[in-house]
């Protein structure tokens, strides 16, 4: 049996991160009425988890300020996960305000861009974020951690797997479910990947590890195919390309759900997400973005039926 026959009896869990991670990047208001659409279609569409929005500071981040908002007006989905980024114990409790389901945290693999963008070392910022776990733990809400730059950073070049080993093992020893390896500027290629999951897999479970890739380069769905084939059965996409990183210089869209999709249903992997279902939502939000979206997979079938109307 080969490895992609070993694939095809896998199931796949997508965590979209599209009304978060997509829509602080976007430079074009977007209404609380427009992201609880947005996110009551991706429910629709049969996503098992969301990361809704960031309970942040709105002087960093506008995008999110209506975060509490946008909480109370979604349409609960019996079975889906409702998220938030949440960056200190301000923010946790603004979250459990709001009830959301679980909350994520973020931390660097590269000093610099820790410093850049949380105005703290990587050291100051972990000590920081095992309050954050405790309270969460205390209130019943599970934690979800990122280690961003994870293969590589816009100021200080490589990162070394043993950094990204570092950070990870200490947010699961903080109490973290799960830790998304993340390839914050799209920098990263299949053979990066997977050498720091080989790193990783060392020492933590495969299973407590999803993978978080940028489209900048075009490598993010052979890098998923890479860490498909290591073991890895959770990965992060958002709908319709939508985001980056407003704190990395060039970092273009996330991996696009619908072409995740696209790729993961020819394999025959299960996700329980229509692909149909979220390319809805993203034509439905593409009007108010002021640009197309990135995603491959929408632009084809908008040229495909172009293309219909005009023969």
């Amino acid at each position: 049996m080969s490895a992609l026959d070993e694939l095809r009896r896998s199931t796949v869990r997508v965590m979209e991160v599209g009304p978060r991670d997509g829509l602080q990047n976007e430079a074009a208001r977007v209404s609380t009425e427009e992201k609880v659409a947005f996110v009551d279609a991706l429910s629709a569409a049969g996503h098992r988890a969301i990361e809704v929005s960031a309970f942040v500071s709105p002087k960093w981040v506008p995008q999110m300020a209506d975060a509490a908002d946008v909480f109370s007006g979604i349409r609960r989905r019996k079975g889906t996960t409702y998220s938030a980024l949440v960056p200190n114990l301000k923010g946790l409790e603004r979250a459990l305000a709001a009830q959301v389901d679980e909350v994520a945290i973020i931390a660097h693999a590269s000093e610099t861009f820790s410093r850049r963008n949380l105005n703290q070392g990587i050291e100051e910022s972990l000590a920081g974020y095992l309050p954050v776990c405790d309270r969460a733990r205390e209130a019943g809400l599970r934690v979800r951690g990122y280690v961003s730059n994870a293969f590589g950073c816009p100021f200080e070049g490589e990162v070394s797997p043993a950094k990204v080993l570092e950070v990870a093992g200490r947010m699961i020893d903080m109490g973290a479910y799960e830790v998304a390896i993340s390839d914050t500027t799209g920098v990263g290629h299949p053979g990066q990947v997977d050498a720091v999951l080989a790193a990783l897999t060392a020492r933590l479970p495969v299973d407590r590890l999803a993978l978080h890739f940028h489209d900048t380069r075009g490598t993010a769905l052979a890098n998923v195919l890479a860490g498909l084939l290591a073991g890895v059965r959770t990965f992060d996409a958002s709908a319709g390309g939508l985001g980056g990183c407003p704190f990395a210089p060039a970092a273009t869209g996330n991996l696009a759900t619908e072409d995740l999709l696209f790729m993961l249903d020819g394999l025959g992997i299960q996700t329980g997400v229509s692909l149909d279902g979220v390319m809805a939502a993203s034509r439905a939000i593409e009007p108010r973005l002021g640009h197309p979206l990135p995603s491959r997979v929408v632009q084809a079938r908008v040229t495909s039926a172009s293309r219909e109307v005009s023969a």
